[in-house]
């Protein structure tokens, strides 16, 4: 079976919804985005009509978005693709407090931190989606309309449309106080605080969608009860799932690191291989969530992953969209140049330095001053337990430094490699880094 054929430009260098779908609507169910929603119906009728303005927050409680973050990102970039209105709202105000997580108070971080992190979430945000057109982006705060807004006003005016009783049944509120930890009132007003954004969205642009994952359906709906209460019309939501890997554990996670957006948190590299180790049962459910691919393309995919998945077409197809849409071509084909020079497919000596030295710090490694034996250096990147494993192993032939492979114990280990670093390897695909000086 041949491979779906990759042009040189992939689907995340220009983006575009499947043309075999007669309603957005229909696409993003088929791509399993719509976990739970307001009327299905009547979305679907929404958004096969006029142009409608949407919007999805994001909530500046860390330095960078992440691979949860995506899958939103991705949805308001869908839609926007079919003509509707996106509003990208960074959370100023939201933002120094944060959602109510199901086991503890969140440590509150200080203004100066988190408008430091609005800064830098709005410039992520900005990169997904386009601001020319009649249907431009455009990128909002919700510090703006409600740091004017007093204490007695916010209660009078918001506060009073919301029932206790039915604040309480909210999931993470009721595990909250189901928990030691309990729940502040802080917290437990969070959602009044995002009903309010969307209420406010309503009035300034007409939004009539917000969009979020499934875990936050409580404070989506915070919002689409507000404007009913207030404005005497319907508003629409749509809570996407949570991603989880087929085994049951949190997706996003690598050895315990969260997969974040910024390329200075997560490099191309990590972001990459991430991908590309997706297990066979995720990956096609993988290509729908995260790449623009047609149904007809991530079809012959499944193919190749039910006949052949020894190739891993799937996965490498998966790894090159989704590292291309977040970080672009250029970052990406460096990246995979490294990933096929380390082991052996391509010429270690002509790899970006920066790129080179990102993906052995993902790999076992050591800093030394100067050069050192291959010997020891087999010993303190761990590639061997002991200097007699690693005689042994050099004298079986399966030792390879910088692309060559060694036959003395004392072959210098000397940061040849752009960057000044070494690549150490025992066998076909055991690797190590060595970083020297």
């Amino acid at each position: 079976m041949s491979e779906p054929v990759v042009t040189a430009e992939v689907k995340a260098l220009a983006p575009s919804n499947d043309p075999s779908f007669e309603n957005v609507w229909d696409e993003i169910v088929w791509r399993g985005l719509v976990h739970v929603s307001t009327d299905q119906e009547a979305l679907r009728t929404l958004l096969a009509g006029d142009p409608i303005t949407y919007y999805c927050g994001f909530d500046p409680t860390a330095p960078s978005l992440h691979l949860g973050n995506l899958v939103q990102l991705l949805l308001l970039r869908r839609l926007q693709l079919a003509g509707h209105k996106p509003l990208g709202l960074v959370g100023g105000s939201t933002g120094l407090i944060g959602d109510p997580r199901p086991s503890a108070e969140r440590t509150l971080n200080t203004p100066e931190t988190v408008a430091d992190w609005v800064n830098r979430l709005r410039g992520q945000v900005g990169r997904y989606l386009s601001f020319e057109g009649d249907n431009a982006a455009r990128l909002v705060n919700n510090l703006d309309w409600t740091a004017p807004m007093s204490a007695i006003d916010f209660l009078r005016e918001i506060g009073k449309h919301f029932r206790v009783g039915t604040m309480l049944k909210k999931d993470a509120v009721a595990a909250r106080l189901n928990s030691d930890a309990g729940i502040s009132y802080t917290e437990f007003s969070y959602q009044i605080l995002q009903g309010m954004d969307f209420l406010e969205l309503h009035r300034q642009y007409d939004c009539v969608l917000q969009t979020g994952g499934s875990d936050q359906w409580g404070n989506l709906t915070s919002g689409t009860d507000l404007i009913h209460r207030v404005e005497g019309v319907s508003a629409h939501a749509i809570g996407t799932p949570l991603i989880t890997n087929s085994d049951g554990t949190k997706f996003g996670k690598s050895e315990g690191n969260a997969i974040w957006l910024d390329a200075t948190m997560c490099s191309p590299y990590r972001m990459y291989q991430f991908w590309l180790n997706t297990d066979d049962a995720d990956v096609i459910s993988r290509l729908k969530v995260f790449t623009f691919l047609t149904r007809e393309e991530i079809a012959a995919y499944a193919r190749l992953v039910e006949d052949e998945p020894f190739r891993r077409a799937a996965q490498r197809r998966l790894a090159l969209e989704v590292t291309t849409t977040v970080h672009g071509i250029e970052a990406t084909t460096a990246v995979i140049a490294a990933s096929d020079a380390l082991f052996g497919q391509g010429d270690l000596t002509s790899l970006d330095a920066a790129t080179l030295r990102s993906a052995l710090e993902e790999l076992p490694n050591t800093a030394v001053a100067g050069a050192i034996p291959v010997s020891q250096a087999l010993v303190e990147t761990g590639l061997v337990k002991s200097l007699s494993d690693a005689r042994r192993a050099i004298a079986q032939g399966g030792v390879v430094v910088d692309g060559v492979k060694v036959v003395a114990e004392d072959h210098p280990v000397e940061g040849s490699l752009p960057g000044g670093v070494s690549v150490v390897r025992r066998g076909k695909k055991t690797l190590a880094g060595v970083f020297v000086g």
